[in-house]
């Protein structure tokens, strides 16, 4: 009687049942690491810097229109649809660049030579994505190289090209995002101190001294062994839990309560991360270019205020 048919391991061999599940762990292992520092990253005991910003939450205080937890709620909403997703898109785009920089093809290309590829052995032959979807003739989406739901990086083959651009070009486009001046100091302001703590504890490529935040932020979190979506997660994340602890301690909240309003988002904090990794590998003209007005204002006004407790 024939044995059944058992999957092929690596070189063509077949793989026992033992050697699927030791594959399997290896890449549980690598994606709870990958979790580990990636709470590491966004802890807000990193000597990052980020404790000295409100993010125009203070002037914010200070004009009278923000008193209590519904108007932080629906501030942090704004913040996250406008600045929070070109963050999540910069910081995505930046780490990107980094794990796959212009002399290499990113992970999911097929091998022409083989017919395969190399990450996944599949046939692209037989209708399957080589980026690790499916065929884009049978209904797939040739954009997305991973679900983010099962733990997929959706920019890891974004387009299947290689990234379009520089650290430095990057940081230069998003400067171009930002009209305030106020806006753009406080950026490079916590870039430069965010760098500091970063190489303190990853190996971070070489950049410009002091990018703007989402820069340093996608810097970080490639030197951190962190995917595209990860470092997305991160910005958007930040982009609420900053401004938060701010109005916490400028209004004297119940920190509860605050938490409960950040619970509330975390919805909203998911899906601008998805939709910044999924920028990450586009053109740079192509980048979300989201502006909040309000935000600026307030950037501008805290500046010449006589008397802050926050930097920005």
């Amino acid at each position: 009687m024939t044995p059944p048919a058992q999957p092929e391991g690596l070189g063509g061999m077949r793989a026992s049942g033992a050697e699927r599940r030791s594959g399997q762990a290896i890449r549980a292992d690598r994606t709870v690491a990958r979790l580990a520092t990636l709470l590491v990253l966004v802890d807000g005991r990193l000597p990052s810097g980020g404790h000295a910003h409100s993010s125009g939450v203070e002037a914010a205080v200070a004009d009278g229109s923000l008193t209590g937890l519904a108007d932080i709620e629906s501030f942090l909403l704004g913040r996250l649809h406008t600045a929070g997703v070109v963050a999540a898109a910069f910081a995505a785009a930046t780490c990107h660049a980094l794990i796959w920089p212009p002399s290499t093809d990113p992970p999911g290309v097929a091998d022409p030579a083989q017919g395969t590829d190399p990450a996944q052995g599949t046939d692209p032959a037989r209708g399957t994505d080589p980026a690790g979807g499916t065929d884009p003739a049978r209904g797939g989406d040739p954009v997305r190289s991973g679900d983010p739901a099962r733990g997929g990086d959706p920019a890891a083959g974004v387009l299947a090209t290689r990234p379009p651009a520089t650290v430095e070009d990057l940081d230069t486009e998003l400067d171009a995002r930002t009209p305030s001046p106020a806006q753009r100091s406080a950026s490079r302001a916590q870039g430069r101190t965010l760098l500091r703590a970063g190489r303190a504890a990853w190996p971070v490529a070489a950049g410009p001294r002091a990018p703007h935040h989402p820069i340093a932020l996608g810097m970080v979190a490639a030197g951190g062994g962190l995917l595209p979506a990860d470092a997305a997660l991160a910005a958007a994340h930040l982009m609420v839990t900053g401004p938060a602890t701010a109005a916490t301690r400028l209004l004297g909240l119940d920190p509860l309560a605050v938490t409960a309003v950040l619970a509330r988002l975390a919805d909203g904090v998911a899906a601008t991360a998805q939709r910044g990794a999924e920028s990450a590998g586009l053109p740079l003209r192509s980048l979300p270019a989201r502006s909040g007005l309000r935000l600026d204002l307030l950037a501008e006004r805290h500046q010449r205020a006589d008397l802050r407790m926050f930097a920005s």
